[in-house]
């Protein structure tokens, strides 16, 4: 092959190279890979979060009031509550006046909405036999029912609380089909408290998952795409220090979340029993810390600036 030749062939390899994203030398081969992986894991969520459109609305007051009869028979639950979307910020749908609410600390309260009723009252019977007709019923009726979950507490008989009351709240949760329902009772008997409350709402449609791994797969390869070239473009410049300290905060921030959030819900998933997975961007501790994320985005975009090319430049720039 003739010289010129192979020097264009070299030429070429090394665009090639760069525009895969191999990240380059020092600290890059740290951050590049890490930085693919959280852009994967957002993108998977991301994705996820959109299957959850294919999902059936939650129970209407039909449905509910159906099912409720069936399975707890002489109870007063009261007005049937219907919620204003498949995913609520207290309650409510998400608006654009409710994003402020989601960034600065109360993220966490954006989860998936229930149809629900309660009843209010000391109990018509006592709650062993409540729990008992409720997991006979369900299971009768076609319901896969889980080990209940008993937990005690305390109540009080006045506004001073001389005489507290040892009490016991009793979980039953069950899935037929898309339905998950989830009911708690009580052995308190106080007549403005609620001794049976039940909640009502779907599992995760079946592309949730396809859609979560499709998402995380093409999301990595685009970060190392993107974070690799970034590296590259900055190889051997002055800019090459600023770049790695606004990518080492991103991966920082982004990272941080998931360190904290995933072993704590893994946890949570072991200690009782769940008919469905949490979403996958509360394992990735989103939206809770979404102000984490937003800064490390902004870092990004500063990187991505300092590292397009600028034909003013000089080769150290």
């Amino acid at each position: 092959m003739p010289a010129t030749d192979t020097s264009v062939a070299r030429r070429f390899g090394r665009l090639l190279r760069a525009g895969l994203g191999r990240p380059s030398r020092g600290a890059a081969v740290a951050w590049v890979p890490l930085a693919a992986v959280i852009c994967g894991l957002f993108t998977g969520a991301l994705a996820s979060r959109a299957a959850w459109e294919t999902s059936r609305p939650q129970p209407d007051r039909a449905e509910a009031a159906a099912i409720l009869t069936e399975v707890f028979p002489g109870h007063d639950l009261g007005d049937i509550d219907t919620p204003p979307a498949l995913f609520v910020v207290y309650g409510h749908a998400l608006r654009l006046n409710t994003v402020k609410t989601l960034v600065f600390g109360d993220g966490g309260e954006y989860q998936e909405s229930a149809t629900g009723a309660t009843a209010f009252g000391a109990p018509p019977v006592p709650a062993e036999q409540i729990v008992a007709v409720a997991q006979e019923r369900l299971t009768g009726a076609g319901w896969r029912v889980y080990a209940p979950q008993v937990s005690g507490g305390f109540t009080c008989a006045d506004k001073m609380c001389a005489t507290p009351q040892a009490i016991t709240n009793t979980t039953v949760i069950a899935r037929r089909g898309d339905t998950i329902l989830n009911a708690s009772i009580s052995t308190q008997t106080a007549f403005d408290a609620t001794y049976l409350s039940v909640e009502l709402h779907r599992a995760p449609p079946p592309l949730v998952v396809p859609a979560g791994v499709l998402g995380t797969l093409l999301g990595a390869v685009a970060g190392w795409l993107v974070f690799g070239w970034v590296s590259r473009r900055v190889e051997g410049r002055r800019r090459r220090s600023p770049v790695n300290i606004l990518i080492g905060v991103t991966v920082v921030l982004w990272w941080l979340p998931v360190l904290l959030a995933a072993p704590q819900l893994l946890r949570h998933h072991l200690g009782e029993p769940h008919p469905a997975w949490h979403p996958f961007w509360e394992w990735l501790g989103q939206p809770a810390a979404s102000l984490l994320f937003l800064v490390g985005a902004v870092c990004t975009a500063l990187a991505l600036a300092l590292a397009v090319p600028r034909s003013a430049s000089s080769p150290t720039d």
